[in-house]
């Protein structure tokens, strides 16, 4: 930005410099949108084929802002179908190990 405002600036309204700037800008652009959607889309999906779901559902992320947000909402709300088994509070206690008979009484006399 602040080269744009210097070379405004210094040489006044060049159209041709201006134009080739926003050439360039929008030749870059699409490049940009395909990084930042991919930066968001490779996390998705491992954490859709990771929750039991399909990870085609990423490509919901093709649209920036809604696509994402109503995936977000997916995984939030839906019952994941891949869980681990809820672990019982008590653990079930182990057989105790048989005792030894008691000895016999002997008689006193």
């Amino acid at each position: 930005m602040q080269a744009i405002a210097q070379i405004l600036l210094q040489q006044g309204p060049n159209l041709e410099a201006v134009r080739h700037m926003v050439l360039v800008f929008l030749a870059i652009l699409p490049f940009l949108i395909l990084l930042a959607i991919a930066i968001v889309m490779v996390p998705c999906w491992f954490i859709l084929k990771k929750a039991g779901f399909t990870p085609w559902l990423a490509m919901l992320c093709i649209l920036p802002s809604l696509g994402t947000l109503v995936l977000l909402y997916v995984l939030a709300f839906a019952d994941w179908k891949v869980m681990p088994v809820p672990q019982p509070y008590w653990p079930p206690q182990p057989p105790y190990p048989p005792q030894p008979p008691a000895p016999p009484l002997s008689p006193q006399g």
